[in-house]
This record gives C-alpha cells, sequence and structure tokens, in this order.
C-alpha cells in the first residue's frame, strides 16, 4: 500500500474527533475574539488620526469657528485659509518657506549620504587602532539629547560667522553626526560577505574603489532608507532653524508657519492650519512612493 493511500485510509481515534457540538462552541468564540481585535485596532487608528483629521477639518472651517468644536463635523466651508494662508507670511511668503526646506533637505541628505556611507564603511570593514573605542563614542551619541550640545554648537558657529545661514543646519551632517544612520549601514554591511572585498582586493582595487565600486552600490536599501528618515526629520525639524535663522528670507517651512500666527492675537490660525496641511503633502507623497523601500531598507539591515 503506498503512503498516499495510508495516509487517505487514516481516521483519527473516536475519542479525538471533534464533535458538532463541540465545533459549533469553538467558532463562535473563535469569531468573537477576532471581531473584538479588530474593533480595538479600528478604536486605535481612529486615536491616532484624531489630529490629522482634525486638521484636515479645521482648514476648511472659518477662523472664527475652529476653536469653538473639536469635532470632526466641519460647522462651515471656506477655502480662504488656504488662499491667504498661502499669500501671506513674513519675507517672501510660502513659496519661499517650502524652497529653503527643500535646499536644507537635500544638502542633509547628500550630506548623510556621503559621510555615514564612508563612516560605516571604516567601522564595518577597516581595522585600525582604537576602532571599538571609537564605535562605542559613536553609539552614544545615539543616546545624547541634541538639546545637550546646542549651546556650544551655536557659539563654535557664532564665532566662525556661519549663523544666519543654512550651513550650521547642513555643514553637521557632512561630517556624520547622525549616529543612527552610521549605525544602520554599519549593521547592513555586517551582513555582506567579506568576500567580495577580498575578490576586489585581488583584483588590483584599493581601499577607495573596493567602496565605490562593490560595496557602495550594494547598500542601496540602507542608503534609500537613510534618505527617506534624512528628508522627513528634517523637514519637520523646528528646532535647529529657531536657533540659526533669523533673517525672514531664509525661513524653512515649519518656522514660517510659526511666523503666521500672530503671538498677541492669535489670529492667523485658519491660515497656518491651511498650511499645515500643504506642508504635509510633500511628505506624504514621498513616504507612499518610497514606502517599499523603508520596508525593506529595515528588514535587510542586519540580516545575515
Amino acid at each position: 500500500m503506498t503512503e498516499t493511500a495510508v495516509l487517505s485510509t487514516y481516521e483519527l481515534p473516536k475519542n479525538d474527533r471533534p464533535t458538532p457540538t463541540l465545533k459549533r462552541r469553538v467558532q463562535p468564540r473563535r469569531r468573537l475574539r477576532q471581531n473584538i481585535k479588530h474593533v480595538m485596532l479600528l478604536l486605535g487608528a481612529l486615536l491616532m488620526l484624531y489630529p490629522i483629521l482634525w486638521l484636515l477639518k479645521s482648514s476648511i472651517t472659518p477662523e472664527s469657528e475652529i476653536l469653538t468644536s473639536f469635532s470632526l463635523i466641519p460647522t462651515g466651508f471656506t477655502l480662504d485659509n488656504y488662499t491667504n494662508g498661502w499669500q501671506s507670511g513674513v519675507g517672501n511668503g510660502v513659496p519661499s518657506y517650502i524652497v529653503n526646506s527643500f535646499i536644507v533637505a537635500i544638502g542633509c541628505i547628500i550630506g548623510n549620504l556621503m559621510s555615514c556611507s564612508i563612516a560605516a564603511y571604516a567601522f564595518a570593514r577597516l581595522e585600525f587602532r582604537g576602532k571599538n573605542v571609537m564605535f562605542a563614542f559613536m553609539l552614544a551619541g545615539i543616546m545624547l539629547p541634541y538639546h545637550v550640545i546646542a549651546v556650544p554648537q551655536y557659539v563654535e558657529f557664532a564665532s566662525v560667522g556661519l549663523v544666519d545661514t543654512y550651513w550650521p543646519l547642513i555643514l553637521p551632517k557632512l561630517l556624520a553626526t547622525d549616529s543612527f544612520f552610521v549605525f544602520l549601514m554599519v549593521q547592513f554591511l555586517r551582513g555582506v560577505p567579506r568576500e567580495l572585498d577580498e575578490a576586489a582586493s585581488i583584483d588590483g582595487a584599493g581601499t577607495f574603489r573596493t567602496f565605490f565600486l562593490v560595496i557602495l552600490p550594494l547598500m542601496r536599501p540602507a542608503l534609500v532608507t537613510t534618505t527617506i528618515f534624512t528628508f522627513i526629520w528634517n523637514w519637520n525639524d523646528f528646532f535647529s532653524p529657531l536657533i540659526y535663522l533669523n533673517n525672514p528670507s531664509l525661513y524653512t517651512l515649519p518656522l514660517g508657519l510659526n511666523a503666521l500666527v500672530s503671538t498677541e492675537s492669535g489670529a492667523g490660525l485658519g491660515p497656518m492650519l491651511a498650511m499645515s496641511v500643504v506642508s504635509l503633502v510633500p511628505i506624504a507623497l514621498f513616504f507612499f512612493l518610497a514606502q517599499r523601500f523603508i520596508v525593506g531598507g529595515i528588514a535587510t539591515t542586519g540580516f545575515k
């Protein structure tokens, strides 16, 4: 008798067979647990989406009625918040804020990609004195809040006359100060076979040629992940531009949106909320277009 015939003729003992009564009891309980789980997840999702939904609702609500109700159902409809917000603002207005934010974000992306990839290659592939100690200091930088170094860093940039320029926002990225991305790339490189380096060395490639021609193309998932997070973090950054930028024509978008609201009367809340919706559009597009790279880059980091 074949194995298939044996399996087809095998029957459970009568005591182990689920009775129809037991099936009727188990299935409703399982369905109830699944329904409760789905309801809880739905409530959690609505709770997290409430601020965004309220922002969208308030952006089309007359300014005088925005703070009178926190319901998601608009009591009125107007597009004046968008037209007034786009045309208002100190300096050259919201369009210049958007351009300035793109300048800073792109500069930070280039800086992080260049410096963090080189630093990660050195930690993951090269052998030099004090490597482990330096790597430990780098990891400590992940746990160090930016506010701790804000004052001494400002003093340094002020002493060389770089305050009220974009250099204090971009220059640290060229020095691999974002330890998180260095660590991310190091973990990724530890999963790349060292035989590739040895093969490149046999073919006569030096350290830099091996990095640029062999290792760097393989780091695409980690580089894409670094690009996405750098863009989002610097696009939304408010604290650093607040410290270094005094000229309204240099304001980035978060700083410019803050300037739309009067600190005394609170006027301009409607335009500020409307322009906040506009500021979310580049991030949403950037995220949805590169969503698969985020998941792929994080999933493969440290994988061996």
